[in-house]
């Protein structure tokens, strides 16, 4: 499995949806994402990665990490992991 096939199946588990139903193009609030879901998936993500995300819970726009959708999560993770 490679990252972004790592990525969208926590995200679908997160979303309580099927692998199929994400797209690199959703949002996590098109998936049905709140904060708490997201929090639990960046928490998941780094624990498959073994990587620390720049992520602040408390005001997730505002920072160096994009989370505007799947496509851009994953590009950062898969950064993260060249970094690392």
């Amino acid at each position: 499995m490679n990252v972004s096939d790592i990525v969208i199946k926590i995200i679908a588990q997160q979303a309580v949806l099927e692998v199929p139903d994400i797209t690199m193009e959703s949002t996590l609030e098109s998936l049905g994402i709140d904060s708490l879901g997201l929090v639990e998936s960046i928490f998941a993500i780094e624990e498959a990665f073994d990587i620390q995300i720049p992520f602040n819970a408390n005001d997730p726009t505002n920072g160096d990490f994009d989370i505007s959708s799947v496509a851009t999560i994953i590009a950062g993770i898969e950064q993260l992991v060249v970094e690392k």
